[in-house]
C-alpha cells in the first residue's frame, strides 16, 4: 500500500510540474508578445487603451484554447502532408465563430476592433502553439497551454493599453461599457482635470516605445533573477537562448 501511495503522489508531482511549467511558459518565460514577439500587428494597432486590448486579448485567448483542444483531439487522424493547412482551416473556423459572436454582442466594439478580429487568423502564435504543442500533447494540456499562452498575451495588451491611455489620455478603463453595459459607466478613472495627455503615446511610435520598455523590465526583472541564482549557488549561471525559448 506504501508503494503505491507512493507511486500516485509520484505521478501527482509530476503532473503538478508538467502544468507549472506551462503556466510559467505562457505567462513569463515564453510570453508570446515579450518573447516570441509574435502577433505584434494587433498588439501594437489596438492597444490605445485598456478596453481595446481587453476584447482583442480575450478574443485571441479563446481561439488559443478551442484551437488547441481540436487540433489535440484529431492529431492522431491526420496525416503530416495535410495538418498545417487542417490546423489553419480550424482557427479560421474558431476566430469566424468569435468574430460573429462579438459581433453580435458587442457590436460597438467590434467595430473598433475592426479587421483585427479577422487578423487572428495570421497571428503565428496561434499557429505555432497547435503545431509545437497540441498536436504533440493530450487535450488537457494543449487546453491548458492555450489558455495561459493567451492569458499572458492578453495581459501584455491590457497593460500596454492601460499605459498608453493612461499617459496619452489622462484616463483608465475609458469606454468600459462597450464590453460591460451601462453599469460600467462610472468606472473611467481620470489621472487629473488639468492633465492634457501626451499625444505621442496615443500615437503608433507610442506603442513601440511601450512594448520596448516592457521587453526591457522584463529582461532586467530575468536578469535580476538569475544574478540571484548565482549569488545563492555561488557559481556562474548562464542564460542560453534555448532556455528562454523553451516552448
Amino acid at each position: 500500500m506504501s508503494e503505491n501511495a507512493s507511486s500516485v503522489s509520484e505521478k501527482r508531482k509530476s503532473i503538478w510540474h508538467d502544468y507549472k511549467l506551462i503556466i510559467e511558459n505562457g505567462l513569463w518565460k515564453n510570453n508570446q508578445a515579450l518573447v516570441a514577439l509574435l502577433g505584434l500587428c494587433p498588439l501594437l494597432a489596438v492597444s490605445n487603451n485598456a478596453i481595446n486590448g481587453l476584447g482583442l486579448g480575450l478574443a485571441t485567448l479563446l481561439v488559443l484554447v478551442l484551437s488547441n483542444a481540436i487540433v489535440s483531439a484529431i492529431k492522431d487522424h491526420v496525416s503530416d502532408e495535410i495538418r498545417i493547412p487542417i490546423f489553419i482551416a480550424i482557427i479560421a473556423t474558431m476566430v469566424t465563430i468569435i468574430d460573429m459572436v462579438m459581433n453580435a454582442y458587442f457590436h460597438t466594439l467590434h467595430g473598433i476592433l475592426g479587421i483585427f478580429i479577422p487578423l487572428i487568423v495570421t497571428n503565428c502564435a496561434i499557429l505555432g502553439r497547435a503545431e509545437a504543442y497540441a498536436s504533440k500533447n493530450t487535450i488537457d494540456k494543449a487546453i491548458v497551454d492555450g489558455f495561459f499562452m493567451g492569458l499572458g498575451f492578453l495581459f501584455v495588451l491590457v497593460l500596454l493599453g492601460g499605459l498608453r491611455e493612461l499617459i496619452g489620455n489622462g484616463t483608465l478603463f475609458d469606454q468600459a461599457h462597450l464590453m460591460f453595459g451601462d453599469m460600467a459607466k462610472s468606472w473611467t478613472i481620470h489621472l487629473s482635470e488639468e492633465y492634457q495627455g501626451v499625444l505621442l503615446a496615443s500615437l503608433p511610435p507610442g506603442a513601440f516605445i511601450g512594448l520596448g520598455l516592457l521587453i526591457a523590465l522584463k529582461n532586467m526583472l530575468d536578469a535580476k533573477k538569475v544574478h540571484k541564482k548565482q549569488n545563492q549557488l555561488g557559481i556562474q549561471v548562464a542564460v542560453t537562448p534555448m532556455e528562454s525559448k523553451q516552448a
